[in-house]
């Protein structure tokens, strides 16, 4: 009985580990806070990226997002076919009602009217890896 308990914990492990690896919206989390964003001044910005939460899950569209006053105020999402569809335009608060203000080229997280959750990434915002030193090569024949 312990070895089936004991088996069926790393199956179950395994499977959050893999689902995790898998999370787009926490890879760009993790680039964010290692490398730092620029500041994200008011704009219309053709190339973020919206991250829809469900549970424990997240789903990553391309989009665009208008900001003003240093806070959002409209969010489109992309087709398939290269076109946009207002997805909102007003309205758009955090879970506190407060207006969505962006943190380290990621914003708070918003809530729609219809119980969604998001966020709004800038990922040109996102600060270049730092450079590394190349490795010599050495001849074969020393």
């Amino acid at each position: 009985m312990k070895k089936i308990l004991l088996v069926s914990f790393l199956l179950f492990s395994a499977v959050v580990a893999v689902a995790q690896a898998d999370d787009c919206f926490k890879k760009l989390e993790d680039a964010f806070a290692k490398r730092g964003s620029y500041a994200v001044p008011d704009d219309m910005y053709r190339n973020v990226i919206v991250s829809f939460f469900e549970g424990n899950e997240s789903y990553c569209y391309n989009g665009k997002a208008r900001v003003e006053n240093g806070v959002i105020k409209s969010i489109f999402i992309q087709y398939k076919d290269d076109t946009y569809d207002l997805f909102m335009d007003k309205d758009i608060y955090n879970a506190k009602k407060q207006a969505v203000i962006i943190t380290n080229g990621i914003s708070d997280m918003i809530v729609t009217s219809k119980g969604e959750k998001l966020k709004i990434v800038f990922i040109d915002k996102l600060k270049p890896k730092p450079k590394s030193y190349k490795q010599a090569s050495l001849p074969d024949d020393l």
